[in-house]
């Protein structure tokens, strides 16, 4: 059956790619989108693919989550709401915290104000969460059961020990999948944000006779993914690197661990959550229950592009990332039969086939790693 469905930061990378999926599915899109220069480029209306891939199937609204007017206009005759928009990274959100704070939190809270105090035909509203709200990973040891270790000291990782620890335990810690149960402390304001935004959604909905479904997405990549942003992870990092032929600097040990998730997989579960009344009321992890480490993303795009740069595992980090997390995806498979379709190693095929296509711009990571030294936040 046809919805009216609006997607909110839906010209982005996640947001255009299930716009699409869903005018396919015979569903009627709006985005609002600010058309963001860090995402789509100086002059997104005519150089963002992401952009010119949904400009003429949907009705587009420019506009931002943090105005009241344009969300107004945009939720009118809508019976879904997907939030997408969000300010994204936890590097730069330890220092722009204001921005991060305001599009996040703020803007959710103009959304939920709107629908809580004025006439609207909403049904469902489905919140892009992050695996960042849980900070670092579940572990389970011999001695505790299932512990959730506390975010990595400064001087713990400047002597070079990466690995998380916990108090009264012998032997280490072994890793495991994160479930929807598990404890919940971000690591950055990015998380904290992210946590933020759930829980509002989550909370106030049912009060207000609309159904919420929270998708805490895992490290989400693919074709079309900005390989300008600086801040969208290493995949499209590491891809810039090696096209411009500069050296990888590998963070840590390398053995750092995520769980990297294909577009068309996110967007299969958020059509899930979407669609199914069995969704509502609830929260879903969205990932491959798969731990890949940087080393292997590294040897993975070595192999596709064909080519080798110098990298060194240089023992460098930064303060608010965790050392691994990967998604417990048992609730949702049996909720709503969501199974991930694509594995890392053939959806690296297809990023890589897509990027060969695409004109490679200059490496602005560089730039981000400066930025970040002068806040104190890389060593």
């Amino acid at each position: 059956m046809s919805k009216r469905i609006l997607i909110t930061g839906g010209a982005g990378f996640i947001g255009s790619n299930l716009a699409l999926r869903l005018i396919g599915k015979g569903h009627i899109v709006t985005v609002l989108d600010n058309l963001s220069q860090q995402i789509h480029g100086n002059d997104p209306e005519r150089s963002s693919p992401l952009f010119q891939s949904i400009q003429n199937k949907v009705t587009f609204i420019k506009g931002c989550v943090t105005s009241r007017e344009d969300l107004k206009k945009a939720i009118e005759d809508q019976e879904v709401i997907v939030h997408l928009a969000a300010e994204t990274g936890t590097g730069q959100s330890m220092y722009q915290i204001e921005q991060y704070v305001n599009i996040n939190i703020a803007g959710t809270a103009i959304l939920l104000d709107i629908l809580a105090n004025e006439a609207n035909s909403i049904t469902k509203v489905v919140i892009a969460s992050s695996r960042s709200i849980y900070g670092e990973g579940r572990y389970l040891s011999k001695e505790l059961g299932y512990v959730y270790p506390s975010h990595r000291a400064d001087p713990d990782m400047a002597t070079g020990n990466f690995e998380v620890s916990y108090p009264g335990i012998v032997t280490p810690l072994q890793l495991v999948a994160t479930d929807e149960e598990s404890k919940i402390h971000p690591s950055s304001v990015y998380g904290i944000t992210k946590q933020n935004q759930e829980q509002m959604i989550m909370t106030v909905c049912p009060t207000i006779g609309i159904a919420p479904v929270a998708l805490r997405y895992q490290n989400v990549y693919g074709p079309g993914q900005s390989l300008s942003n600086p801040y969208t992870g290493i995949l499209s990092i590491f891809s810039t690197l090696i096209k411009n032929d500069k050296e990888i600097n590998i963070f840590e040990d390398g053995k750092e661990s995520r769980d990297f998730v294909f577009i068309d997989d996110v967007v299969d579960a958020t059509i899930l959550a979407i669609e199914k009344n069995e969704a509502d009321n609830n929260v879903f992890n969205v990932g491959t229950g798969i731990a890949t480490d940087v080393l292997t993303v590294v040897n993975q795009l070595f192999k596709n592009y064909q080519k080798e740069i110098p990298y060194k595992v240089s023992g460098n980090y930064r303060l608010g990332d965790i050392r691994h997390n990967y998604a417990d995806i048992t609730k949702i498979s049996t909720m709503l039969g969501f199974r991930p379709k694509v594995s890392f190693e053939d959806g690296i095929v297809k990023f890589t086939k897509w990027v060969n296509s695409q004109v490679i711009i200059a490496d602005k990571y560089s730039e981000s790693i400066i930025e970040m030294k002068e806040k104190g936040l890389f060593k």
